[in-house]
């Protein structure tokens, strides 16, 4: 289609970072945007391969979660691509981070054998997992965050050993379940071109809101309208509204 809108989405380790079939943000933003007219254009960067991307020129960059193995697998590739990263995110470029992708942006992520995995050192904030492989944060999760314009109740699940401190801007307030720590108040990291959290499920089919929130700042980026045609999302309110109500009944 001549002159079709389009986004490019820069997938770090697609076949490496799915925990959780996080690969299915993916999907919804790809799903969201034909629905607009926008055509998402993803491009994937694999574990030792060379680049194949500008990454300044992408409007998303992801990384989904992955479990000890996986982060330990990938930590050198990536800290390979810091420079590229940070200039992307200096630049605007918007980055949504899943579960193991949060972590290692960070300062470092110490697993549960005590071994310690250099993160990029994009963000203040560190991750350290308790020795006892057992104590993980498990379960359904819900918090309210503001960057939607306004109250919105994001619902995911998290499963993660992982506790990270020193969070200097948390994504939201945490309604049910653990958050960055077990027990904890807020749950993940945020800034304007930046989502960072560890709720799978996958995290943009359960929040459409939160999907049209990274495209249409991606659009105003690019100078296009930000105002997105609206798309019926009554099967997903639906589902989130019971969803709502199990949790907050389960309290």
């Amino acid at each position: 289609m001549s002159g079709q809108k389009s986004l490019k989405l820069l997938h770090m380790y697609p076949n490496v970072l799915d925990l959780y079939g996080d690969g299915g943000n993916v999907e919804v933003l790809k799903y969201r945007c034909k629905m607009r007219g926008i055509e998402l254009i993803v491009t994937p960067h694999y574990l030792d391969t060379p680049d194949i991307a500008d990454f300044s020129q992408q409007d998303i960059i992801y990384l989904g979660g992955g479990a000890d193995y996986e982060q330990q697998l990938l930590a050198q590739d990536l800290l390979s691509c810091k420079d590229k990263i940070a200039a992307a995110h200096k630049n605007g470029v918007f980055m949504l981070m899943i579960c193991g992708g949060y972590q290692l942006m960070g300062q470092y992520y110490k697993d549960s054998n005590g071994e310690k995995i250099p993160g990029l050192g994009l963000f203040s904030y560190y991750t350290q997992a308790s020795r006892n492989k057992r104590d993980r944060c498990i379960g359904n999760i819900v918090i309210d965050t503001q960057i939607c314009g306004g109250d919105y109740k994001v619902i995911g699940f998290e499963n993660h050993g992982g506790q990270t401190a020193n969070v200097a801007t948390p994504f939201g307030k945490v309604l049910h379940g653990n958050g960055n720590v077990r027990g904890g108040e807020f749950e993940g990291y945020v800034e304007e071109n930046v989502i960072a959290t560890y709720l799978h499920g996958p995290l943009l089919s359960k929040n459409p809101r939160l999907a049209d929130h990274i495209i249409s700042y991606c659009m105003k980026r690019k100078g296009e309208s930000a105002e997105l045609a609206p798309l019926n999302d009554k099967l997903e309110e639906a589902c989130r509204k019971q969803l709502l109500k199990r949790l907050s009944e389960n309290k």
